[in-house]
């Protein structure tokens, strides 16, 4: 029974791993001007995935408090509950929170930033309202 563990652990030839299709999905709703269901989802994505496969990732995002839902026919239409600049700052955030040594992982981050986006960072970090969205500015500064 030698690799038989192996094969569990690899996802088949031509198929995404979960979080990948999770990310498509969010992608896909983000993109998108309001609510949708998994039938308008399933006609965004590429490739040829199976309603119910498209279905059960939006169910489990909702079920993991990322969407909203509401009725719609007999199903439902989902938005995301944060945008696609929230949600990738509350990733990195946990993943900071996550690991054994902020200093080293924050020290590696920066020294991998392209000389732009360390000037941004250091305005964002020196309180240059200027440089952030117009809903994340202080109150007065708009």
């Amino acid at each position: 029974m030698a690799g038989q563990g192996d094969e569990e652990a690899h996802e088949a030839p031509g198929r995404r791993a979960r979080g990948e299709l999770e990310n498509d999905v969010l992608a896909a709703l983000w993109a998108a001007d309001g609510p949708l269901t998994a039938r308008d989802v399933r006609g965004r994505l590429l490739g040829d995935l199976a309603y119910t496969t498209v279905l059960t990732i939006m169910s489990r995002l909702y079920d993991k408090g990322m969407l909203t839902r509401h009725r719609e026919g007999r199903g439902y239409a989902y938005e995301p509950v944060r945008d696609e600049a929230s949600h990738t700052a509350q990733r990195m955030h946990s993943l900071l929170e996550g690991g054994s040594d902020r200093q080293a992982v924050l020290a590696r981050f920066v020294s991998e930033l392209s000389e732009q986006d360390e000037q941004l960072l250091h305005q964002l970090l020196t309180g240059h309202d200027d440089v952030l969205p117009d809903d994340r500015r202080s109150p007065g500064t708009r």
